[in-house]
Formats: C-alpha cells, sequence, structure tokens
C-alpha cells in the first residue's frame, strides 16, 4: 500500500514539473507566447490578430507611481500615440489580481482611460496573471517588443531613468524607440534586453 502511495505521489510530482516544463516562456529572440485576453470593452484580442504588425505590449497599473510618472506628463500617450501613426499596435495589459492594487471594475477602468486619455489599441485583462507570468512580467511599466513575424526583440524598461520623477523623462533614452527605429532600418537591436523598473506586478 506504501508504496503504491509513493508511486502516486512521484507520478502527480512529475506531472506537474512536466506542465511547468512545457509551458512557454518569453524569450528574447524567440517566437512571442500566444495570448487571448478579454479588453475593457468586452472585446476579445489574441496576439494572432496583429500577425504581420509590430506589437508593444505594456503591462501597466494605473495606481502605481512609475506609470503615472508618464501618463500624468502625457508621455506615455504620446508615444501610444506616435506609434499607432506608424501602424504599430499598442496593447495594455493589466496583470493584478482581484483584491490586489490596479485591479478596477469595469466602469472604473473607462474612467481612468478617459481620465488619461489613454491611445492603446486596447487595455487587456489578465486577472489571473498567466500572460504576465508567461512574459516573465515583473514591474509596472514593463514592455516588449514583438515584430511582424511574432518573434519578441525587446523586452524590459521603458527607458534609462529608473525614477518615478516625470522630470527624467525628456533626457532618458527610450528603449522602445530606439528598438524600433533600428528594427525599421534593418539594423540590429543595440539593446534588446534591459532590467524593468517600477511598482511590482500584483499577482
Amino acid at each position: 500500500m506504501m508504496r503504491t502511495v509513493i508511486g502516486w505521489i512521484v507520478v502527480a510530482i512529475g506531472t506537474v514539473l512536466g506542465a511547468f516544463a512545457e509551458a512557454p516562456t518569453a524569450m528574447v529572440g524567440e517566437a512571442a507566447p500566444a495570448f487571448a485576453l478579454p479588453s475593457v470593452d468586452g472585446r476579445a484580442y489574441s496576439l494572432a490578430d496583429f500577425r504581420g504588425s509590430y506589437v508593444v505590449l505594456e503591462w501597466t497599473n494605473y495606481d502605481c507611481p512609475f506609470v503615472r510618472k508618464f501618463y500624468n506628463a502625457g508621455a506615455m500617450q504620446a508615444l501610444q500615440k506616435e506609434l499607432a501613426e506608424k501602424g504599430i499596435i499598442w496593447l495594455s495589459i493589466c496583470s493584478s489580481a482581484p483584491g490586489k492594487q490596479g485591479h478596477f471594475t469595469a466602469d472604473e477602468w473607462k474612467k481612468r482611460i478617459e481620465k488619461w486619455q489613454v491611445a492603446a489599441k486596447a487595455v487587456l485583462l489578465d486577472a489571473d496573471g498567466k500572460i504576465g507570468r508567461t512574459y516573465q512580467a515583473t514591474n509596472t511599466p514593463h514592455m516588449f517588443v514583438i515584430d511582424p513575424n511574432g518573434v519578441l526583440i525587446y523586452a524590459g524598461a521603458l527607458d534609462d531613468k529608473p525614477s518615478a520623477d516625470p522630470k527624467d523623462i525628456p533626457e532618458a533614452k527610450n528603449y522602445v524607440r530606439a528598438t524600433l527605429e533600428a528594427a525599421w532600418a534593418g539594423r540590429p537591436v543595440e539593446t534588446p534586453s534591459t532590467k524593468a523598473y517600477g511598482c511590482s506586478v500584483k499577482y
């Protein structure tokens, strides 16, 4: 009987470890993991919908001071609009769990989006954190750039000034813009990954 129980335990552990081993993880230079998420407006969006376009993913939390640094200054919205005019898809993703900072009701989301005039293609909700963990999103903001072939070409911070002070924005190097400019010109991305800074994602 004891051997049978131990055998079941070993099989169960092996199954769990196998599931983790098979779970896709976002890696720069490799295909970005597929996902489908609901948006604040009730529509569903998948990464596959935008194959053939550059896609920017922004992990966000509107109550995080590092996120507010960019939105209060209008810098994030300006970048969203600038890139949208060039045909780039910007998807904001919130992985805050229910009861945690940054998790809002649908009505509250709409108020926040209107207040800051968010110009993302969509704000997507990842309340169970599955997609955030797949992409190893650790902070808000945490940025990812995916090329038209579906390959992840950048992951990390929005810029090189790890502060919550809007005064640092004008002098900062914007890694997302630099990544896209290099890709458009057919050059290698100079800095394909950096350490994200900001608030921790509230899984």
